[in-house]
C-alpha cells in the first residue's frame, strides 16, 4: 500500500479518465488534488473519495484554456512539496472537417492540448527533478498514431504530446523521475458530446471503459512501461497486460472506425473524406508485403 504522504495532482479530474485515476489512486493511499472547471463535481468527488478511502482530497477550480487557470496549477505545483505524481489529463476535441471549425476553435484545442500540457509538464519536472523522485503522466491518444477524418487538429495535438513526452523520457531518464504517455483508444468519457461524433456512431468493439483504460495504464506504470496503448479494433486487456512489452501496436488501419465517422459526417451534411484509391495499400500492409 502506498504511504498516505504521497499526493497525486490530476487535471480534468471532475469526470471521465481523470475521475477514475482519482478513485484508483485514492484506493492506493494517495492524497489528492483535483483540478477542473466544474467545482461542484470536483467537490462531490473529493468528498466521496475522502469518505471511502480515508485520504485527504482538495480541489482547485481551474480552466486550463485560460492563462489564469494554467498559472494556478503551476503555482500549486511549485508550492506543494507533497505532490509527487502529476497527471496532465485535461484536454478537448472537436472531430469535424478542418474548414467546418473556425481558426479560433482550432486554436482552443491547440492551447489546451499542447500549450497547457507543456507548461504544466515544465512545472512538474522543475519540482520533481531536484528531489530525484516523482511521476509525470501525460494523456495522449491513439490518434497520435492514426489520423482519422475530421481529426487533423486533434490528432496533431496528441501526436505532439506523444513526441514531447518521449523526448522528456529520454532527457530525464537518469533523473529518478518516471514519465509516462498514455494513448487511449475510443473511451467512454464526457468528451464525446462536444467532439462532434457520437459514441453510437462508432463500430461495436472499438470503445473501452475508463476503468479498463486507467487500470491498464497504472499496471503498465508499475511494470515500467512508458507508452501504453491499445489496439484500435481489439482491446483485450488480458492480452494487453500479458504481452511481452505490455503494449500492442494498432492491429490494422482503422477502416471501420473511419467509416463510422464518415457516416456521422454524412448525416450532418458534411463532406466525407474520400475513400483510398483502388489498389491502395496502407504503409503497414506494404511493410508486411500484403497484396
Amino acid at each position: 500500500m502506498t504511504q498516505p504522504s504521497h499526493t497525486a495532482f490530476i487535471t480534468g479530474a471532475s469526470s471521465g479518465i481523470g475521475a477514475i485515476y482519482a478513485e484508483r489512486l485514492a484506493a492506493r493511499g494517495y492524497n489528492l488534488i483535483l483540478a477542473a472547471r466544474r467545482e461542484d463535481r470536483l467537490q462531490a468527488l473529493a468528498d466521496q473519495l475522502q469518505a471511502r478511502y480515508a485520504i485527504q482530497a482538495s480541489i482547485l477550480k481551474a480552466d486550463l484554456s485560460e492563462e489564469h487557470g494554467i498559472a494556478a496549477v503551476e503555482q500549486r505545483l511549485q508550492q506543494d512539496p507533497a505532490i509527487d505524481l502529476f497527471i496532465n489529463n485535461a484536454g478537448t476535441a472537436k472531430l469535424a472537417g478542418f474548414l467546418a471549425s473556425t481558426p479560433r476553435e482550432h486554436q482552443a484545442i491547440h492551447t489546451l492540448n499542447t500549450t497547457a500540457l507543456l507548461r504544466l509538464s515544465y512545472a512538474a519536472l522543475a519540482a520533481f527533478t531536484p528531489r530525484r523522485r516523482g511521476t509525470l503522466i501525460n494523456i495522449a491518444s491513439i490518434l497520435a498514431l492514426h489520423t482519422l477524418p475530421g481529426s487533423a487538429v486533434y490528432s496533431a495535438s496528441k501526436a505532439w504530446v506523444l513526441s514531447f513526452t518521449r523526448g522528456l523520457q529520454e532527457e530525464f531518464a537518469d533523473s529518478g523521475v518516471r514519465i509516462q504517455a498514455v494513448l487511449p483508444a475510443a473511451t467512454v468519457t464526457d468528451l464525446w458530446p462536444t467532439s462532434g461524433v457520437a459514441l453510437d456512431a462508432l463500430p461495436s468493439g472499438t470503445v473501452m471503459t475508463t476503468e479498463d483504460l486507467v487500470d491498464a495504464a497504472l499496471r503498465g506504470l508499475e511494470m515500467g512501461n512508458r507508452s501504453p496503448y491499445h489496439r484500435f479494433m481489439t482491446w483485450d486487456c488480458g492480452r494487453l497486460l500479458s504481452s511481452p512489452e505490455w503494449r500492442c501496436l494498432p492491429a490494422r488501419e482503422p477502416d471501420s472506425l473511419r467509416r463510422g465517422i464518415d457516416k456521422r459526417h454524412r448525416a450532418a451534411g458534411a463532406t466525407p473524406v474520400a475513400e483510398p484509391p483502388s489498389g491502395y495499400r496502407s504503409p503497414r500492409a506494404r511493410r508486411r508485403g500484403d497484396r
